[in-house]
């Protein structure tokens, strides 16, 4: 997660809410954090918050999204499929096959984590029903 002052790994804490987690950041990772769960919390208002691997998460009808602050940019990890749905449109970001880079420097670029949170939204709903 963060270097500690020698510039090693700091050690790995075991959180156990979203809320830990968010507190246990630098004031600057901790406002985009709360900004983005923002974000997150009112497209699904529905959705679960949880902690999985060790990061903050939302779950409806199975996972949704999880979200993570780094050195330099927030994490966020929506599943190969939404990446790969909303590829023109992450141009501007670092992306790789399951994340998406949103750098501390520019804002969280709101409408677009709706639009990916939606997408997931749809596709845990879709998988349910074929389940059924």
């Amino acid at each position: 997660m963060f270097e500690n002052q020698k510039g090693e790994a700091a050690s790995v804490k075991r959180f156990r809410t979203v809320d830990e987690y968010l507190s246990a950041l630098p004031k600057a990772a901790r406002a985009a954090m709360t900004d983005l769960r923002e974000t997150i919390r009112k497209t699904a208002p529905h959705a679960e918050e949880v902690i999985s691997y060790n990061m903050p998460a939302f779950k409806s009808d199975g996972m949704l999204v999880w979200y993570a602050a780094f050195k330099k940019h927030i994490g966020l990890y929506p599943k190969a499929s939404a990446i790969a749905a909303f590829k023109g449109e992450l141009a501007s970001y670092k992306t790789s096959k399951g994340a998406i880079q949103f750098p501390f420097e520019k804002p969280i670029p709101h409408a677009l984590v709706k639009k990916i949170v939606k997408f997931r939204l749809k596709e845990n709903e879709t998988r349910r029903a074929r389940k059924s």
